[in-house]
């Protein structure tokens, strides 16, 4: 995932690109709005834009209002200092897709830059591994034939396993995906739900494989073996 952010405070812009670097994302960081505008003209830019409304040359609302008239549809997370109603009310008709207000936690930073980045993505309508496939659309799984219930969390957990193929995901990263927002969820949780899912597709010709600790990907099972 590529990240513009475009902040003015050098030792914020620092901070934030430390974190997202850290969670695997390429960042670029721009100080002035008219960087930013000139950048975002620019096909293939960013993936998702964290714009500081309060900046040097033109604000962070003209730089939304101006990506929007091109009719560019990169995800704009919002930054300000500002907590009046009417602002964030300004920046969400000019066309940015979420905001938070300083200071504010780098964990929900992240996540919400994340959950961006998710809904901007095409997805594929089918996910499928072995005998298992999950249908994102109608919400249902099977194995072969078979529908199979799940929880809303174990569906989330067995989607985003599925979405990495066969990468090592860690149990913080599934909480990340699967609960933008901060909601509460714990790392024993995560292995709660990873347990009762190997139960429910132990059929299906696949496993989800534990790697010490890094966390679990999905990978294909020989017959005859779990």
């Amino acid at each position: 995932m590529h990240v513009l952010v475009v902040e003015d405070d050098a030792v914020l812009a620092d901070g934030l690109a430390r974190a997202l670097a850290g969670h695997g994302m390429a960042v670029d960081v721009v100080r002035h709005g008219d960087q930013a505008d000139q950048l975002l003209q620019r096909p293939g830019a960013a993936d998702v834009v964290v714009l500081d409304i309060g900046l040097p040359g033109i604000d962070g609302f003209e730089v939304v209002r101006r990506l929007r008239l091109r009719g560019g549809t990169i995800p704009v997370l919002l930054l300000t200092a500002r907590d009046a109603i009417e602002d964030r009310v300004q920046g969400l008709e000019l066309g940015a897709d979420d905001y938070l207000v300083k200071p504010f936690a780098t964990a929900e930073l992240v996540a919400r830059v994340r959950a961006l980045a998710r809904r901007n993505a095409p997805q594929p309508t089918v996910l499928s591994l072995g005998a298992l496939t999950l249908d994102t659309t109608a919400k249902r799984a099977r194995i072969g034939e078979r529908v199979i219930e799940l929880s809303v969390r174990e569906w989330a957990v067995l989607e985003y396993l599925l979405q990495h193929g066969s990468r090592v995901v860690s149990k913080q990263q599934i909480i990340d995906a699967i609960l933008p927002w901060g909601d509460d969820l714990t790392l024993n949780a995560v292995e709660v739900y990873i347990s009762r899912l190997r139960l429910k597709i132990a059929d299906a010709g696949i496993s989800i494989r534990t790697i010490r600790g890094f966390g679990y990907m999905l990978e294909a099972t020989a017959p005859g073996h779990a």
